[in-house]
């Protein structure tokens, strides 16, 4: 997926581009931070996928284990999401967001409905639990990359340990944390604004640099 995202790139031939990663979007642009970053200038990680921490807490693990179903009986097991009572479980949605339930249960209509959604969603979740050493090793290879890297947190993530965003920031030669309040993993439902008002002012830095 992510070598999907750098052919992208490649086609449209652009260059300097700012990367934007929430959640297994967040591993996604680590892994092209450290193979195929010559057209990424800046990357901002948001409460994400990383180091050990993948597939990414209770939500990731108990995703992992209905991937090694058939893709049929995994739709039977994702119908039961249509119930927000069941959505809203830590092991579910539960944990991801605090006021995104309308958007998650969105997000899920689909897998339930296309059985080529069942097919792909069920070999990416395989592939992620054949390779769970997959952000360990790309972890090595971070400090490799040189360029401007905004790290925004949730600071009450329970799914993505706060720690995780703070040793990023860290590992990065040139990269600056920012926690966001009254939030889960998913800071884009949770906290549009503040994660917009962040985007937006490192994204001006660029020009001013």
């Amino acid at each position: 997926m992510a070598r999907l995202v750098g052919e992208f790139l490649d086609r449209l031939d652009l260059r300097d581009v700012v990367l934007v990663g929430n959640d297994t979007g967040g591993a996604l642009v680590q892994l092209l931070m450290c193979d195929g970053a010559d057209r990424v200038g800046r990357a901002v990680l948001v409460s994400c996928d990383a180091f050990d921490n993948f597939p990414p807490g209770l939500t990731g693990r108990t995703l992992v284990l209905s991937g090694k179903l058939p893709p049929r009986l995994f739709g039977l097991f994702m119908q039961q999401m249509r119930l927000r009572l069941l959505r809203r479980l830590p092991l579910a949605f539960g944990w991801l967001t605090r006021r995104g339930d309308a958007a998650t249960a969105r997000w899920i209509r689909p897998v339930l409905r296309q059985p080529e959604i069942r097919r792909d969603a069920v070999r990416v979740l395989r592939s992620a639990a054949a390779h769970t050493g997959l952000l360990t090793a790309a972890a090595e290879r971070l400090p490799g990359f040189k360029r401007p890297v905004l790290v925004v947190w949730a600071g009450e993530d329970r799914v993505m340990p706060p720690e995780h965003g703070r040793r990023l920031a860290g590992l990065l030669p040139d990269g600056r944390l920012v926690e966001v309040a009254d939030s889960y993993t998913l800071v884009p439902l949770d906290q549009p604004g503040e994660l917009a008002r962040s985007v937006r002012e490192f994204t001006r830095a660029a020009h001013t640099d």
